[in-house]
This record gives structure tokens, sequence and C-alpha cells, in this order.
């Protein structure tokens, strides 16, 4: 299933913002518009305001890991000023001991070294179903299905089915391209 229509890029758009207030275009109810529900995961939540947005949206559960303590103590302060800390978590664990066999919707706010990581364990712990929605910065070796906004408010969406059949192309191009190359040697 691919990305082409609006509907997995509302859900993108609402949880990709990193202001304070969410931006005007923000959709009122993305969960009824996309058919998107269920947990989300924000790997390297920061203050958490990706956690707490999704929340309020209707993802649940809603999950952050940060490695910061002071990170994680500042949005469990703002999940607490904004009433709803029972019902969101911010974990402090390395986001590379994370099993996310059973995440669907992912979201990620990291530095490029460490996106260019992160890829192979995504591919190979998320379900097929599975969004992951980058801000900022993109997946180097990810095609994305949608891509939006300018500058340092830009989201890229991926759909892991999608990545998982690219890298499967590229690796049985380049196993062929090896096997000519034997056969042409001897």
């Amino acid at each position: 299933m691919g990305c082409s229509s609006d509907s997995c890029w509302h859900w993108a758009r609402c949880i990709c913002h990193v202001g304070g207030n969410p931006p005007a275009w923000l959709p009122k109810s993305p969960v009824e518009a996309t058919g998107r529900k269920g947990g989300l995961v924000d790997l390297g939540s920061g203050d958490g305001r990706i956690v707490l947005e999704a929340h309020r949206q209707g993802f649940t559960p809603a999950v952050g890991y940060e490695l910061n303590p002071w990170l994680v103590r500042m949005a469990r302060f703002h999940a607490w000023r904004a009433g709803h800390h029972d019902e969101v978590s911010y974990r402090r664990e390395d986001l590379w001991k994370v099993d996310l066999t059973e995440c669907k919707n992912i979201t990620v706010f990291l530095a490029p070294s460490v996106l260019s990581l992160l890829q192979q364990k995504l591919e190979t712990e998320l379900p097929d179903d599975a969004l992951v929605v980058a801000g900022r910065f993109p997946f180097p070796n990810w095609t994305p299905c949608r891509i939006e906004g300018q500058g340092v408010d830009r989201a890229w969406a991926y759909r892991i089915q999608a990545q998982r059949q690219h890298t499967f192309k590229k690796n049985d191009t380049a196993h062929n391209n090896e096997l000519t190359t034997d056969k042409e040697s001897t």
C-alpha cells in the first residue's frame, strides 16, 4: 500500500510539527481523517511535544524514548502541566535497545548521522504497515512516499513495506551483478 493519498500525510503533518503550538494547517481530527490509529512511538522525543500532541490527536499509547534525563523530566513536566501525565509515557531508554516490533506509527527527529544507522533497525523490526515520519532530516537511503514543508519545518513520510521492497530489489540487483562478474572472469 503506497502513500499516494493525502491520508497518511495528514497523520504525518499532525505529528511532525515541533513548534509550541500546532500549526494552522493541522487537521482537527487526523485519526478520523487518516484511518491510522493505535499507538505512536517517538524516538529521540526531546521535550515531549510530539508525544503529547499525538496523544491529543487520539494516538494511544503515545510513548517517547529519550536518553537525556533532563529532557525526559521536561517532557514529563509538560505532560503534567497539560493534564495528561497519566496518559502519555516518556522513557529514558537507549533507542537501540527498544523493541519496535509492534509499532506502526513512528516519528523521529534525530541527526542525520543517527538516521543512517537507524534505517536498518527500523527495516528489521517494524511491521510492514508501519509509517515512519522523519522531521527536519530525511533518511539518507530511503525513498519517501511524501515530503512536505520547507527548511527546518520539512518532514518526510516513509512506508516500511516500500523500503523493504526497495532494499530487496537493490540487494538482488547487486547479487546478480556479482554473479555476472564471476561468470565473465572464469
